[in-house]
Parts: structure tokens; sequence; C-alpha cells
């Protein structure tokens, strides 16, 4: 049995600069940076412990929201981790966790859902109006179809 984590990486400045960084790390950096995360918190036991379940299934770079699968038991672990993630390749970052889910067709759901969201919030920032066709339109599909695309 796994649980499944639907993160999102919101990127923070750095003090000298005032701009949002870009996330250009992908879902294999993701799992370094909470693999060294875990090792350093909890130890090589709590390593020993998530270290075979824990899969990064999904990031998106455009929307940075990740979706984890841990083992059950151990999700308390790897959560524990995520949340004291400072940063992944230099880039410092705010993991927040949007959901937990006990099926990965909830995840998915969830995930769906936010990537409309995080849309919706890009559009209202350019103030595009309700009909306009972006790039966007064109993500939203291919990410939908990737998600739903996505095995246990």
């Amino acid at each position: 049995m796994n649980r499944w984590l639907l993160v999102e990486f919101i990127p923070t400045p750095s003090f000298n600069n005032e701009q949002s960084p870009q996330t250009n790390f992908d879902a294999k950096q993701i799992y370094a940076a909470l693999k060294q995360s875990i090792i350093s918190h909890f130890g090589d036991v709590g390593w020993g412990a998530v270290g075979l379940s824990l899969t990064v299934k999904y990031y998106s770079p455009v929307t940075n929201i990740c979706i984890i699968r841990v083992g059950r038991d151990q999700h308390k672990i790897a959560w524990g981790g995520l949340t004291l993630l400072e940063s992944v390749q230099g880039v410092r970052c705010i993991p927040y966790v949007i959901h937990l889910s006990g099926t990965i067709k909830h995840a998915q759901l969830a995930a769906i859902t936010h990537n409309r969201q995080v849309i919706a919030r890009y559009r209202a920032k350019a103030k595009a109006p309700a009909a306009y066709r972006d790039s966007y339109e064109s993500y939203l599909e291919s990410s939908t179809q990737e998600i739903e695309a996505m095995q246990d």
C-alpha cells in the first residue's frame, strides 16, 4: 500500500534577488534533494525505511507541482523530509504539500484540478479574457494526458 503526495515547489527569492527564480530542475533532482533531506534529518535509518518505496512519479516545471509515491507506513518521514527541504539544485523553494492520497487516481484528480487553478491565476495576472486561447491551453491538455497516463 502506498501514499501519494501532491507537492508544489514554490520558488523563493534569495536575499539579494527581488524576483522569484525559475525552477529549472526535474524529477531526478527532486528525488536527490529529498533523499539528502531525509538522510540529513532522519539519518540512515530514516532513509532505509523510506528509500525502497519513494519515487517521484511526475513533475511539471510550468506549475511546479510534483507527485511523489511512498509507502503508507513511511509517508510521515517523507513528508517531514519535504517540509525540511530548503532547496533543489541551488534554487531555494518552499515545498507545499497540497494533497495526500491513498490512491493514484485521487492524486491525479487533485493534480489536474490544481494545474487548472494555477493556470487560471496566471491568466488573471495577465488580465487575459476568459475566451482567449493561449499557450496554456495546449499545456493543460498535454499535462492532463500525461497525469492521467501515470500508472502505479
